[in-house]
Parts: structure tokens; sequence; C-alpha cells
């Protein structure tokens, strides 16, 4: 079956090993791989997975740009990755960057409210979601017990105020927060995609978040290089899924989100 791992994180080579490290010191866990494009294109090949959606966050201003033209190269050096823009709440020229990045070829946005230190209903990020409603959809990192910018409820405040965003929210939709997020999103409408969540849920746990936010709406998901794509499918199929189901989880999905050929 086609497969499209539609979460993983890439870096340059020569900050790849770094900012690995520093992803793993944040969750407190180990890293499967460093986080470089061979290494991914090595691990998903070995998994059978075709396509990556691949991104990298800014956590201050001055790195967007680089961030930008370093996905927008990786893209053009592999056909195998969809790329993802970086975008921080701080920007001047976050209008002309959206239309450069559009321009250039990237298919959505990425935001990690916990790492770029903003709440995700901040009314200052409006104007941010205002000029990607109707133009791109945007993953966002959902969710953290720890933190109070990414939980479901700030999810639900900004998806009532731009009910025309696509929303894609990781890690079914609130990591270390399922139950809140099944209850505050599920039947609203967005995506969620499986990432860094199957190692902390029970099968009989993970079947019921897919039958709560719907088939249509669940997409695949590694994290790398938190998590290995074989692992990650060994998780998935043990849940036993129709196969019309699994189809719409690996690809149609985020194809159809995306507009993939």
């Amino acid at each position: 079956m086609y497969i499209i791992d539609a979460h993983t994180h890439i870096f340059p080579e020569k900050i790849a090993a770094k900012a690995t490290e520093g992803i793993g010191k944040f969750y407190g866990l180990a890293m499967k791989y460093v986080g470089t494009a061979e290494n991914l294109l090595k691990a998903g090949q070995k998994a059978g997975v075709s396509k990556f959606l691949v991104n990298s966050v800014a956590t201050a201003p001055a790195q967007v740009a680089a961030i930008n033209n370093f996905i927008v190269e990786q893209t053009q050096l592999h056909s195998e990755f969809i790329g993802f823009a970086t975008i921080h709440q701080d920007m001047e020229n976050m209008e002309e960057e959206i239309s450069r990045v559009i321009n250039l070829g990237l298919k959505g946005v990425k935001l990690h409210p916990d790492f770029q230190r903003f709440q995700f209903d901040n009314p200052r990020l409006h104007k941010l979601y205002a000029l990607l409603e109707g133009r791109l959809p945007l993953l966002v990192h959902a969710g953290d017990k720890r933190f109070d910018f990414s939980g479901p409820q700030r999810i639900a405040a900004v998806l009532d105020k731009f009910p025309k965003l696509d929303v894609i929210c990781a890690h079914f939709g609130g990591w270390s927060e399922w139950e809140n997020a099944e209850k505050v999103l599920a039947g609203r409408r967005i995506w969620v995609d499986t990432s860094s969540s199957f190692a902390f849920l029970s099968p009989e746990k993970a079947v019921s978040l897919i039958n709560a936010f719907g088939e249509d709406r669940v997409i695949f998901g590694t994290d790398f290089p938190m998590w290995d794509a074989c692992g990650e499918l060994t998780a998935l199929r043990a849940l036993n899924l129709p196969d019309k189901t699994m189809e719409k989880i690996l690809n149609k999905n985020i194809s159809n989100l995306l507009a993939l050929e």
C-alpha cells in the first residue's frame, strides 16, 4: 500500500546532531535517529514509505528564511519530499514570506507553539491564520500537559475564529492530552496525525481516537527522527483496521488535503 509519512523533521548536516539532541532533551526521550535527509530516506524506504512531509521549526525570526530555503532545496534534491515552511510569530515580513514559499512550491506551514513559545490562540497570531486561510494548510504541534501553549482548547478557539483554516493537529490532537483532545476537537473540521502517540496509547484507545476523529481525518506520521517508520507502521497495522481505512490514513487523506498528484 502506498505510504506517505506526513510528519518528519530534517536539519542541515552541520547542525543535525545538535538539533536532534535538543528535541530529545525537550521531551526526555531517546531519539531513534539523527535528523538528516539521508537518514530519513533510508529509514523510511526500509519501511516502504514513498513520500515524506518534511519541516523544521524556527525559534527566532532571523532563522525563518534560511530554514525555508533549506526545505525548498531538499524538496528539489529529493522528489520524495513534500515541504512545509516555518513561520515565526514575531517576524515582520510574514505576508511576504508566505507568498514567497508558496511561489517556491512549499505545501503548508508548520508551527510548534511549545518550541516557539506562544499560545496558539493569542490574538497576535490572527494575522498569520488569516493569511493561511484558504491558501495553505497548517500543521501544528498539539498538546503537552507540561505547558499551556498548544492544548486542545486553544486550538478550538482558533478554529472558531477561522472556520476555513485547514489545520492538521499533530499527535491525535493533543500529545499527553488525548482524552481532552477527543472531547474538545472530535467532530470539528480538522485533521489529526498519528505521530508520537502509539508508544503511549493502548491499541483500544488508538482505535477509539481514530473512530472519534473519523477515518477521513486521520493521517499517518512518525515524527522522525524521534520514531522509526517500521515501528510506527507495525503499531498502526496491529490495530487491524479495514483496508479502506488504512489506505485513507496512509495516503489518501493527506493527498486529498494537499492536492498531491
